[in-house]
């Protein structure tokens, strides 16, 4: 039977060695970070929650991947370089089977965005999932989500939609075929932080965030923070490929208050449409420009005539979403 401290060593520990930022990683009371000269830090914390966040079945391979990536996705939206993360693990037994696919994914992302584990805790309980992830930034380049400004185009990075798809067809919703399925579930399970493009972006747009409960929600807090309102185009929204072959009413439903995206919505000024193009081809992400920042608070919902579309959604919440 493995031991909480056996557990650490065998699935998580890393040699920090040959790694000039960090002084101290996994086996003291503190990691010890060593910021690069004249950068800013920053943090941002997530906590997954089996039932919740996730099925309690979940691919331990994929829930690992997941688990990071969210965690990413916020230094996306800062244009942010990710440094390092800890993490904090609930879990209902010390499953060997399920450790080994749980950090194989976890740590192969970490690699991939060169971001290391350096500590955490692990508990016996409910399996929850919480990380603690730290990147750095030059002083006054962040994408803050109160830095809109009225005339400011409206982007989003890749598509959206196809991630609520796949998660209406496990609950009976809609029928997809089992290919159909099994590409859109990629997207629900294993999102694609977009890390090269928030960097691309600084000096670019003005305000981020990413996309995790719903375009409408989330954009909703940039106009909140920035005091300004916005229309979109609706049937400009990029939606899936999956999501592409559905009815309009589905289309517009999942692209708007879908969730589990974690894509980049960024607002940035007129000027800078060639410079946001450049940023999307050098970090061969696509972006499509989808409305315009405006003085009157609200959101606008436009159809493709700019006719007034009147739809009752709104995204999700931890304490009013069922």
């Amino acid at each position: 039977m493995l031991s909480e401290f056996d557990l650490i060593k065998q699935y998580f520990v890393q040699n920090y060695a040959s790694d000039p930022r960090f002084a101290l990683g996994i086996g003291d009371d503190c990691a010890l970070i060593n910021p690069s000269k004249g950068m800013q830090l920053a943090i941002s914390t997530d906590m997954l929650v089996s039932g919740r966040h996730f099925f309690p079945d979940a691919d331990p391979v994929g829930l690992g991947h997941k688990c990071l990536a969210v965690n990413l996705s916020d230094l996306a939206a800062m244009g942010a370089k990710p440094l390092a993360f800890t993490l904090a693990l609930s879990l209902p037994e010390a499953n060997p089977t399920w450790l080994a696919g749980f950090s194989q994914g976890l740590l192969a992302l970490a690699q991939e965005h060169n971001c290391r584990l350096i500590g955490g805790d692990t508990t016996k309980g409910p399996l929850n999932i919480c990380i603690t992830i730290f990147g750095e930034l030059p002083p006054e380049t962040a994408l803050r989500r109160d830095a809109a400004q009225v005339g400011d185009d409206i982007w989003i990075s890749g598509s959206l939609g196809d991630a609520r798809l796949a998660l209406a067809c496990y609950w009976q919703e809609v029928t997809l075929s089992a290919e159909q399925h099994e590409l859109a579930a990629k997207r629900m399970h294993q999102p694609t932080p977009r890390i090269k493009l928030g960097i691309a972006l600084r000096g670019v747009a003005h305000a981020a965030l990413d996309i995790s409960d719903g375009l409408i929600g989330d954009l909703g807090h940039i106009l909140e923070c920035s005091k300004v309102g916005a229309s979109i185009l609706v049937d400009s929204l990029p939606a899936g490929l999956v999501l592409r072959q559905q009815v309009q009413e589905k289309r517009r439903e999942y692209t708007l208050a879908g969730g589990d995206d974690y894509e980049l919505c960024f607002t940035a000024p007129l000027c800078q449409r060639e410079a946001v193009l450049a940023a999307a081809l050098a970090s061969d992400t696509s972006v499509t420009r989808i409305g315009t920042i405006e003085a009157e608070a609200g959101l606008r919902l436009l159809d493709i005539n700019n006719k007034p579309i009147n739809m009752q959604l709104r995204s999700f919440d931890h304490f009013t979403t069922p």
